[in-house]
């Protein structure tokens, strides 16, 4: 079976290790955990893996965030899948930090990348998983909060949280959404 995994982000090195971009972070991590690469390639960086019996194109769209959308068209179109095959990785201000949530469809929740995947999509109708940034700031200073670095204490969490979401990025490959779920959404 083949899978789409997109790790949302922002490419630039002022982004590289923000809570914004926890979506590439989890994407590097499973894609190194394989064995794999990634090369530039249309719209994105991209690096074909292989986990068990799914072969998985993984992809960190190089359009921003807030146009991740035209990567993840054309990459749905290039190899062919369903929307039911596609899995977005996401930060999320609405959970604690290191939170893993698994949901097969949903709203954008104000998030401007979800929102442009469901432009180019035609559908909110596609899986995603959530990973969870936490909300510890003062009103007005969101935008800061998201495109800011992780504390200390966070970073010291990451590999274990990023661990997680690898984990149950394989377990939706290997045997769907719902098994993923009940296995990871509360972990």
């Amino acid at each position: 079976m083949k899978y789409l995994i997109v790790g949302l982000g922002n490419i630039g090195g002022e982004y590289e290790g923000t809570r914004h971009n926890a979506g590439f972070i989890v994407a590097d991590a499973l894609v190194e955990g394989a064995g794999g690469v990634f090369a530039t390639e249309r719209y994105a960086d991209v690096a074909h893996i292989r986990v068990k019996n799914a072969t998985l194109t993984v992809v960190k769209p190089s359009t921003y965030m807030n146009l991740s959308g035209n990567a993840v068209r054309y990459w749905k179109e290039k190899e062919g899948v369903d929307v039911g095959q596609i899995l977005v990785i996401v930060d999320d201000i609405a959970l604690p930090f290191g939170a893993v949530r698994l949901k097969p469809s949903g709203s954008d929740a104000g998030h401007n990348g979800l929102k442009n995947i469901a432009a180019m999509l035609g559908t909110q109708a596609y899986p995603r998983l959530r990973f969870g940034i936490g909300n510890d700031f003062p009103r007005g200073t969101q935008v800061d909060y998201v495109l800011g670095r992780f504390t200390p204490e966070q970073a010291d969490a990451m590999p274990e949280r990023v661990k997680v979401a690898v984990e149950a990025v394989k377990t939706f490959c290997l045997a769907g959404i719902q098994t993923a779920m009940c296995q990871y959404n509360n972990k």
